[in-house]
């Protein structure tokens, strides 16, 4: 058992090292015009009336990695003021409750906050469909199945900070 679980921890760190390696070239591009982005219909006269991301996003709070925006913090400076929600009677509850995640073999814990997430998603989001609503009841919730783009992964990686960022979520250490 022990070679198994070690077997898999250093798979896991392999994956990890390969996964910022490819992420540090993807780093290292610079964000291509929307005529060029391969995404756009530049034959759409529409093309001309969209901003340019890099314009977009040259005066918010900066990061160094995914799209390069602190998000949380252009919240909470008022660079940005999202939609909560679509139906104007839909009520919004920011949750301030952080929750301690210890199953995280050697690696540091995991502190969940949740006043982050749900200042912009409603509880609904996650909950059950991704997460159980009592703590540690969500069944194969493990780094595997993150990065494979299940749980926390659904959005980290692809719209908030990437997954290579560990001490951002892996931040309470063992004592």
């Amino acid at each position: 058992m022990y070679k198994q679980k070690s077997h898999l921890m250093n798979l896991a760190q392999l994956f990890m090292i390969a996964l910022l390696a490819l992420t540090a070239s993807a780093w290292a591009q610079v964000t291509p015009l929307l005529s060029k982005d391969g995404v756009h219909d530049t034959a759409n006269p529409g093309i001309k009336l969209l901003q340019e991301p890099r314009e977009a996003l040259a005066n918010m709070p900066p990061d160094e990695v995914g799209n390069r925006v602190r998000w949380v913090k252009a919240l909470q400076e008022g660079y940005i003021n999202p939609r909560t929600n679509i139906l104007p009677d839909t009520p919004i509850r920011v949750l301030n409750l952080d929750i301690l995640m210890p199953r995280t073999a050697e690696a540091p814990m995991v502190l969940f906050p949740h006043k982050q997430h749900t200042e912009w998603l409603d509880c609904s989001n996650c909950h059950e469909a991704l997460f159980k609503y009592k703590a540690g009841t969500t069944k194969n919730l493990n780094m595997f199945a993150v990065l494979q783009g299940e749980f926390c992964g659904r959005c980290h990686g692809a719209v908030a900070f990437p997954l290579t960022e560990c001490k951002r979520c892996h931040s309470v250490p063992r004592k």
